[in-house]
């Protein structure tokens, strides 16, 4: 079931996803057309391409519905046009871990996280924690591999 929720996003996470709706939309004439030419070669009941490209029709109708309903409910945010000194949706957080090694996240909505990228959610566990901290705070997070310790160095909105 929807939700009337805002989605918080960056303008960059918003054009990813109205990418690969518009991707999406182009592709059904032609799982329309792959429909069709199963359907001519007779029995259904055995037709495996039938049952693909319905599938595939299937998953690619679900797609659209879901990456509309993120348009739908986006709250675009820029970062530059924030301000503050707490962690809030949109900040560039640079952490110290334990061993004082410095570690950099922005904040960022569900569809746009990417760890590895520097970028996490902010309904992430680390994510939550962050919010609403100030720098040289401490930052207590649990994590499946156990619990880590933070303190945020610096805030930055870029």
């Amino acid at each position: 079931m929807a939700t009337v929720d805002k989605m918080p996003m960056l303008q960059e996470g918003y054009d990813t996803l109205t990418a690969h709706l518009k991707q999406l939309k182009a592709e059904r004439p032609t799982i329309v057309d792959a429909i069709e030419e199963a359907r001519a070669h007779g029995d259904l009941s055995e037709n495996a391409e039938y049952h693909a490209a319905k599938e595939r029709q299937g998953q690619i109708e679900a797609s659209i519905s879901d990456i509309e309903d993120k348009l739908s409910r986006a709250q675009v945010i820029d970062p530059k046009d924030l301000s503050g000194d707490k962690v809030i949706f949109g900040a560039t957080v640079t952490l110290l871990d334990e061993d004082d090694k410095p570690i950099k996240y922005q904040i960022v909505g569900q569809t746009e996280a990417d760890a590895k990228g520097g970028r996490i959610s902010y309904n992430s566990p680390l994510g939550r924690a962050l919010i609403g901290r100030k720098v040289e705070d401490e930052v207590e997070v649990t994590v499946p591999s156990g619990d880590r310790y933070y303190v945020v160095e610096k805030i930055e909105f870029i």
